[in-house]
Order: structure tokens, then C-alpha cells, then sequence
């Protein structure tokens, strides 16, 4: 069973591979998209290095919703 860092963790590497594929694919059109999920990636290495367990919370869930 992981622990939230660790799932965290796993959920901030899946959406930098979608984010690969997006700059791939579309790079024009999904500057947004592709903005949105480097934001949250960095929101959530810095919920991670303040050790704010509800911000982690958040930004789980935030990139869980994230689809390639």
C-alpha cells in the first residue's frame, strides 16, 4: 500500500508523460492544457516540501483527473 507522497509522486510523473504526448501532438493548441498540469505539478512538489498533508490531498485529486 503506498502513502500519499508516494501516490502523489506516481500522479505528478503520469501527468508529465501526458504532458510529453501533449506537446507532441498539439503543441499549439494545448499551451492551456499544458500549462494547467505544469502548474498543478508544481503546486503539488511544493504541498510535498511544506509537508501540508491537506494541500497534498488536494493536489492528488487534482492530477488524478488529469486524462491522456
Amino acid at each position: 500500500m503506498e502513502n500519499l507522497i508516494e501516490g502523489l509522486q506516481r500522479e505528478m510523473n503520469r501527468v508529465r508523460e501526458i504532458i510529453k504526448d501533449y506537446e507532441k501532438i498539439c503543441p499549439d493548441a494545448g499551451k492551456m492544457a499544458i500549462w494547467m498540469m505544469k502548474n498543478d505539478i508544481e503546486r503539488a512538489e511544493k504541498s510535498i516540501a511544506s509537508g501540508y498533508t491537506i494541500e497534498m490531498m488536494i493536489c492528488y485529486r487534482l492530477l488524478k483527473e488529469y486524462e491522456e
